[in-house]
C-alpha cells in the first residue's frame, strides 16, 4: 500500500494526527511537524520551501511517492507539493483549506497579521492564543476531545515559528495553477467552516481536473478532530 504524509495546520502539530495513524493502520502513515514548530530548526519561509522539506522528509524516510492529506495549511503545502514535485504525489486529499490566502489587499494583509500577532505581542503567549482562537473554529456537532486536543497542540508552537509561518500564509495564492494537478483528489469541508468555507472549496474542486468534495455536517475549520469517524471514512474510502 502507497504511504500516508499527513501534514498539519497552522495551529497544529504532527501529535494531533495520532487518531489518524492509528485509524489508517497497517498502512505506513508518516507525519510532519512543521519545520521551527518544535523550536529545534529554523521556520521556513516560503511554500515552495515547505514543499521541498516535505519531500526531503520523504527521501528521508525511503519512500518514493505518497498520499498527501493536509489540513488548512497543509492542505495548502500539499498543494503546493502536488504542482511542485508531482511525482511524488500519488493522491491528494485537501482538508479545510484554499488555493489562495483570503484577499490580495496589502491592506488586509497587514491587518491579518497584526490582528493574528497582537496577542502575542500583548504577551498572553501561545496558550493564551489557543484559548481564544480554537473555540470559535468548532462547529455545533464537534467531539468533545476536539477542542482540548487543539489548544494542547496550539499551546506547544515555537512562538517565533508561529509568526514566521502567518507571514507566509499571506503570500499563497495558486488559483490560476489549479487546473495543472494532474492527481486524483479528494476535498474535505466542514459545514460551518467560516475559515475555509465549503463553498470556496467547492469552486476549488471545479478547477482540479480530477477532484470531488465531501462536506461533513455540524463541524467546522478542524473537522479531523471534530468528526474522526467520517474523516476516517471518507480518506479510507478514497486511498483504497
Amino acid at each position: 500500500m502507497t504511504p500516508v504524509l499527513l501534514l498539519h495546520g497552522i495551529g497544529g502539530r504532527a501529535s494531533l494526527w495520532a487518531p489518524s495513524m492509528a485509524a489508517l493502520a497497517p498502512r505506513r502513515v508518516i507525519a510532519m511537524d512543521m519545520p521551527g514548530y518544535d523550536g529545534t530548526r529554523p521556520a521556513l519561509t516560503s511554500f515552495e520551501a515547505l514543499a521541498d522539506a516535505a519531500v526531503a522528509l520523504l527521501d528521508a524516510q525511503g519512500v518514493a511517492d505518497a498520499d498527501v492529506v493536509g489540513h488548512s495549511l497543509g492542505g495548502m503545502i500539499a498543494l503546493e507539493m502536488a504542482l511542485r514535485h508531482p511525482g511524488r504525489v500519488r493522491r491528494l486529499v485537501i482538508v479545510a483549506s484554499s488555493p489562495a490566502f483570503g484577499s490580495r489587499d496589502p491592506a488586509f494583509r497587514e491587518s491579518f497579521l497584526a490582528a493574528r500577532q497582537k496577542p502575542l505581542d500583548e504577551g498572553i503567549g501561545m496558550a493564551g492564543v489557543a484559548a481564544s482562537l480554537v473555540p470559535g473554529m468548532l462547529g455545533p456537532s464537534a467531539a468533545p476531545q476536539a477542542a482540548p486536543a487543539a489548544m494542547e497542540a496550539m499551546a506547544s508552537v515555537d512562538e517565533a515559528a508561529y509568526r514566521a509561518t502567518l507571514a507566509v500564509l499571506t503570500g499563497f495564492d495558486r488559483r490560476a495553477d489549479l487546473p495543472r494537478v494532474t492527481q486524483p483528489a479528494l476535498l474535505i469541508a466542514g459545514e460551518t467552516d467560516q475559515t475555509a468555507p465549503p463553498r470556496g472549496m467547492a469552486r476549488m474542486a471545479d478547477a482540479i481536473p480530477d477532484a470531488r468534495i465531501i462536506v461533513i455536517p455540524g463541524v467546522g475549520h478542524l473537522l479531523p478532530l471534530e468528526a474522526p469517524d467520517a474523516f476516517h471514512a471518507a480518506l479510507h474510502e478514497f486511498l483504497s
